[in-house]
């Protein structure tokens, strides 16, 4: 067991939101699911090597943009597919952030926009940060050209 792991409060749907979840990473599978009378209580998961912890709490709490998984994707492609899957019932935001039909928020942030932002060059690195803040989805070649403008 992970000593520090996520603990998601779900009103109802804890197993339903762990499988769309482990659905769209490779690397991602149930652990363990827990009952109480028949009914799901909770379920233990892996993205990634992370383990997380989905709640069937009920209607107490709801999740905010606050607290939000930060997916380090390595291509625009899996920007785009993570995007997608996880926008349908939910909602875009900007800068790469969204929230999943659940409430979630989700940042689906390409490493090299972390890399141009990090830049040493303020010109370049200013003119990514003002490029990301128009942007839904982050857009890679988006980014590059703002990066490579004189």
């Amino acid at each position: 067991m992970k000593k520090i792991r996520p603990f998601l409060w779900f009103d109802d749907k804890a197993e339903e939101a762990a499988n769309l979840y482990v659905s769209l990473f490779k690397n991602a599978k149930i652990l363990d699911v827990n009952r109480a009378g028949g009914d799901v209580r909770s379920v233990t998961f892996e993205i990634e090597g992370q383990e997380l912890i989905a709640f069937n709490g009920g209607p107490h709490y709801k999740f905010t943009p606050a607290i939000s998984l930060f997916v380090d994707c390595k291509s625009q492609r899996e920007v785009d597919e993570l995007w997608n899957a996880l926008t349908v019932g939910g909602e875009e935001s900007r800068c790469g952030w969204l929230k999943d039909k659940y409430g979630l928020s989700w940042q689906i942030i390409p490493s090299v926009l972390i890399e141009m932002l990090n830049d040493d060059d303020d010109g370049k690195s200013g003119r990514v940060m003002q490029a990301m803040l128009g942007m839904s989805k982050i857009d890679v070649e988006g980014l590059k050209q703002a990066y490579n403008r004189k």
